[in-house]
Order: C-alpha cells, then structure tokens, then sequence
C-alpha cells in the first residue's frame, strides 16, 4: 500500500470523447455504371472515455497528473457501403471501490467495483449515416449523408472509497495505527501526537488456517467532523466502504468509555445513518496500565456492543480481539 502523498482518493479530470465520423455520400461508379444509386457507408463512432476496475490498485496517483483524456474520433465512412473505424477508447484502470461524479452537477453516475469491470464515463458520438439510408422511390440519388455526432467534454470527479472487511473508528491518537502495526505487515507511520494519519492505511491481517482479512486505519474522525470540520468528511466516506466497524476508546480518555464511544457513533449517524447498521466491535486500548480493580469498574459502563481491553504494545488481547472480528465479518459476508 503506498503511503503517505503516494495515496491519492481524488482527481478531477477533463474527459474529451471521439466525434462520430461523417458518412459518405458517394455514388456507385464504376466502368460499366456511369449513374449507380448512393453507396456511401456509415461513419465510425467516436471513441469512449472508460473506466476498468483493477483489484492490483489502491491509489489514483497514477491518474493525479493527467488533466485531460481525450479519445480518437471516429473515421468517415467510405464508398461501397463501407463503414469508417471507431475511434480508438480510453481506458483508464482505477482502483476497486472507485466512484465516478459529475463535476459540474456532483451526480453520482457509478461506482467500480469488481476487477475488469468496464463502464463508460464520457460517450463517444455516433457517426454519421452514409447516403443510401436516404433513398426513397422519389429521391432515387441523395447527394447528401449526416454529419458525425460531436465528442463531448466533461469534467468529471473520481473518488475512491477503501474497500476492506473491519474499518477502525477512533478520535486521533487513540492507538489505531499501532494496532495496525502490531495485527498486520502495514508500516503506517505512528507518533504520539493527533493526525498522524492523514491517509487510510491498510494492512492483511493474517488468521488461523491462513485465513486473512483486510483492516483499514482510517483517519481519526474529531467531533464535527460529518460537518466538514477539520479534515473529517473526506475521511468518513472511506468509512462507508468496511462491512465492520472496530471502535477503538483508550484506557486513559479524559472521558467515560461509553461518553467517547456514543460521540464516534453520533459522527457517524451524522454523517450517514445507513453506517448505524454495520456491525460494531469495542476495543479498549492501552489497557495494560490498568488493574484488575479499574477494568472491573469500567466494564460497568461499557455499552451494549461486543468488546475487549487490548494493549498493543504488549500484545494482550490481541488474538482474542482477530476471532471478535473474523466471528462479526463472517455474520456479514
């Protein structure tokens, strides 16, 4: 997974499709006719900008400096019926989990979502029809064919949404990047002070029976972030994608355990109410400065949700914490 400004989640690209060819309007001619009938063939389409899901990326930093994409237009259509040559598309590969939008209107046209999966983002025009689609019993000889439809050219928005099977939802500096660490092979970058991540970061998590699933580190959501505050609604949208949600409260929050977790959970019900009917896993983290007195204590105020103290940096809980989690996306999947 790249890191840091190699994780691009959004571009804006302007999209210039073919013009359709023009068809023909020739008239049959040949050594034993000097006045054949219309014989002009179609025009050929003009190319389409389209999208190719591909599962091997993760990132849209290959399409980051590509401002415009433009398509071949269409060839003219020739003599003998012939029809011109489509214009050649352009197929740009993007990420699972890709959204395609208007940028003028912010419409949502599709999403990507399986690997070689094809959808067309700017059509192209059709090309003209040649002359002898005009023939009639009183027009025996059109001079004339239609001209190709013209390309279009739109600015459109791609927006990735991570796909993966456990999301961790926590406020900055709750310990999700280290759990990460600690679960999986990703390597995020970890610091003791808020907004360390300031990209998802994603990692394998292995399991019993090399099994694996997928666990994002999405970045720490603040309270106001489903109203735009601080960088949190780009973040949340990648919250959508988990079919798990892993809550992660620290031991030593300033606030009570279920306090932190109901605020996480109104940021969320704010911002998108279909979240609410995700499975939710707690995890109490940094909990290995806590005795058994204290855990006691706040059992009784730990919501209704299945939950775990866990310590990553000693690894206390941590397996205990992977069958919680394989065990709530099996019920999904």
């Amino acid at each position: 997974m790249a890191q840091g400004s190699n994780f691009v989640d959004y571009v804006k690209i302007c999209c210039r499709s073919g013009s359709g060819g023009p068809g023909s309007a020739h008239l049959h001619r040949d050594k034993f006719t000097s006045k054949g009938g219309p014989d002009g063939g179609d025009g050929g389409r003009g190319g389409h900008v389209m999208l190719k899901g591909n599962s091997q990326l993760w990132t849209l930093l290959h399409l980051k400096y590509r401002k415009h994409v433009i398509a071949e237009n269409g060839e003219s259509g020739g003599s003998a019926l012939r029809t011109g040559k489509n214009g050649k598309d352009e197929i740009l590969e993007v990420p699972l989990g890709t959204i395609a939008r208007d940028a003028e209107t912010g419409e949502v046209l599709f999403e990507i979502t399986n690997d070689g999966e094809t959808r067309i983002l700017t059509p192209g025009g059709r090309g003209g029809q040649g002359n002898w689609h005009f023939k009639t019993p009183t027009l025996q000889t059109p001079r004339f064919a239609q001209p190709g439809e013209s390309g279009l050219e739109q600015w459109m928005i791609l927006e990735l949404k991570v796909l993966a099977d456990v999301g961790l939802v926590g406020f900055p500096n709750a310990g999700k990047s280290t759990l990460l660490s600690v679960v999986s092979a990703a390597k995020p970058e970890i610091a003791d002070y808020p907004f360390t991540t300031l990209v998802p970061n994603l990692g394998i998590v292995s399991y019993r029976d090399n099994r694996s699933f997928v666990m994002a580190d999405i970045p720490g959501i603040i309270e106001g972030a489903s109203k735009g505050k601080g960088l949190g609604l780009r973040f949340l949208r990648h919250i959508e994608r988990n079919s798990v949600l892993l809550f992660l409260v620290p031991a030593d929050t300033g606030r009570s355990i279920r306090e932190e977790y109901e605020i996480l959970l109104r940021e969320l019900e704010d911002y998108n109410p279909e979240l609410m009917h995700k499975p939710r896993v707690l995890a109490i983290s940094k909990s290995d400065m806590l005795d058994q007195e204290l855990m006691d204590e706040m059992k009784a105020e730990v919501p209704q949700v299945p939950y775990l103290f866990i310590s990553s940096v000693a690894q206390k809980g941590i397996t205990e914490l992977k069958d919680l989690l394989w065990r709530a996306i099996s019920k999904t999947a």
